[in-house]
């Protein structure tokens, strides 16, 4: 299984960044799927997370109502819609897969990771 994000760049604050991950290898209905982020200096963090129902869905706290998981087994993709971006959300963002966990909260849980996509929030 291989994980490709893409969307991440330099956004000023307060704008809006689309991240997209497709998978490759098996279709993601087999997986729990979920973004996480690491900012310089910092440990890997989750930030969303969607289980096989688009009703499932979990956010880190300082992320809800700003930021939107969902899946599209169509295209065997995963996106984050990201609004209202702050200077804190910068980081590199992973896409996560995990065989077992329907709902990916942890690094633990993950056993498959994208190679990250850059997001920087900066005027």
């Amino acid at each position: 299984v291989q994980l490709v994000e893409s969307g991440g760049g330099l956004v000023q604050p307060g704008g809006s960044l689309r991240l997209s991950c497709v998978v490759s290898g098996r279709a993601i209905s087999y997986y729990g799927l979920a973004w996480f982020r690491q900012a310089p200096g910092k440990e890997r963090e989750f930030v969303a997370a969607v289980g096989e129902s688009e009703t499932n869905k979990h956010y880190l706290a300082s992320v809800e109502g700003r930021f939107t998981i969902s899946r599209d087994s169509a295209k065997n993709a995963v996106y984050l819609q990201m609004n209202s971006l702050k200077p804190e959300d910068t980081a590199i963002y992973y896409c996560a897969a995990s065989r077992i966990w329907a709902v990916v909260t942890a690094v633990s849980r993950v056993d498959h990771w994208g190679q990250g996509t850059p997001v920087t929030v900066s005027s």
